[in-house]
């Protein structure tokens, strides 16, 4: 099959986590390593009453083609929602719903993205960005991280090197790190960034998910008009939904309209259908509370082993909210080779590297503590302990 292949997709590489998580079907193994909910979680009986009420609140028109931008009573929920949660005043025309908040990445760069446009993107960033991202071939410029939010300097230099199509950002509780932008770090951003017609992509798919502190300044509040904010139902309901979306200027979501039609004509009007008649019948904050009291207890449950069972020269950090802890090896030592050894012992998690712009081998690794409980948490860092204990000698 040589040649058949277009450049474009030839140069993608697989998801490694989508890879490692097939380790994972094997239920002997304790995994650290996916993104993934608790499914314990999941308001399945809800969404069952919602399912079998659809057809008589909608008749018919639940397996019908919606339009393009998504469900309109759907899209008002969400505009009323940023309005009543964070202030926000977004017109019901600038929300497209998504096949997943994925998806969004694939419009953003199949509208906006021109081969060796310049983006920049968060060192290290989430994986399924950059892959959606690396199809249409932009130069990535990536800006390192500080506990603070994003390295002002750097930002501040890469901008006057380069005139940045995008700037890729997940201001809270980032994917993979944990960490969150701190409010003058944000403000710094937006500063920086205002008046240049660099285009700041919000990804939020976490946001709601806090524990502990306070929340923080949305991107889209400090920068409205150079900013698309993404959202998502996966972390809040459940993933299966495949339900995510969109927030974009008028003149942006135009374009993105047109790209979304040439990808799917829609998303589901069944599922969305679903999803609304859930939200209307169910306090979704009241199961949003129910999600960060299970997720805190279980995030203290891996801070607390980690204390216990790993050496004191590994570093890792305290996230107020979200599903991801970012830990590092002292000095050089590579996370694969701890992965290699971890998974004898039945345990696994994401090497550093597949998070990074063309970087190899890593000494840091994220690990996942929300789709398991607290005792076996403590036995798979227990597991992760001796391993790395092992790799250091």
């Amino acid at each position: 099959m040589e040649g058949i292949f277009s450049d474009r997709i030839t140069d993608v590489p697989r998801s490694f986590i989508r890879e490692i998580l097939k380790v994972a079907l094997d239920h002997t193994f304790i995994s650290f390593a996916g993104g993934l909910p608790n499914r314990d979680l999941f308001p399945v009986q809800e969404l069952k009453a919602a399912s079998a009420k659809v057809f008589d609140v909608f008749g018919n028109d639940v397996l019908q083609y919606s339009p393009s931008e998504g469900m309109e009573e759907l899209r008002e929920f969400i505009a009323k929602r940023y309005h009543d949660k964070m202030g926000l005043d977004i017109p019901v025309e600038n929300i497209l719903i998504l096949t997943g908040s994925q998806q969004g990445f694939d419009l953003l760069g199949k509208s906006l993205v021109n081969e060796g446009d310049s983006v920049i993107i968060e060192e290290p960033s989430y994986l399924g960005a950059i892959q959606a991202f690396s199809l249409y071939k932009p130069g990535f410029h990536p800006v390192p991280l500080t506990e603070e939010g994003i390295d002002i300097k750097k930002l501040k230099k890469v901008m006057l090197s380069v005139k940045p199509k995008m700037m890729y950002t997940i201001p809270n509780f980032q994917n993979p790190s944990g960490m969150s932008y701190s409010e003058s770090n944000r403000r710094a951003v937006a500063e920086i960034l205002e008046g240049t017609g660099t285009l700041l992509i919000e990804d939020d798919p976490y946001g709601e998910l806090r524990f502990s502190g306070s929340p923080r300044s949305s991107f889209k509040s400090l920068l409205p008009d150079n900013t698309v904010l993404l959202g998502t139902f996966s972390k809040i309901m459940a993933p299966g939904l495949r339900l995510g979306w969109l927030v974009a200027p008028g003149a942006i979501m135009d374009k993105l309209i047109v790209a979304k039609q040439a990808s799917d004509l829609n998303t589901g009007n069944y599922v969305q259908c679903i999803t609304y008649q859930y939200l209307m019948d169910n306090d979704i904050d009241q199961h949003i509370r129910l999600i960060k009291e299970c997720y805190g207890r279980q995030l203290n449950a891996m801070l607390e082993s980690i204390d216990l069972y790993f050496p004191k020269e590994v570093y890792h950090n305290h996230p107020e909210g979200g599903m991801f802890l970012w830990a590092a090896l002292p000095g050089n030592l590579s996370t694969r080779k701890l992965l290699d050894i971890a998974v004898k012992d039945k345990v696994i998690f994401v090497p550093g590297d597949p998070f990074y712009i063309n970087r190899n081998e890593t000494n840091t690794m994220r690990l996942n503590f929300s789709c398991m409980d607290e005792a076996t948490i403590r036995i798979g860092i227990e597991r992760l302990g001796k391993a790395i204990k092992q790799l250091l000698g």
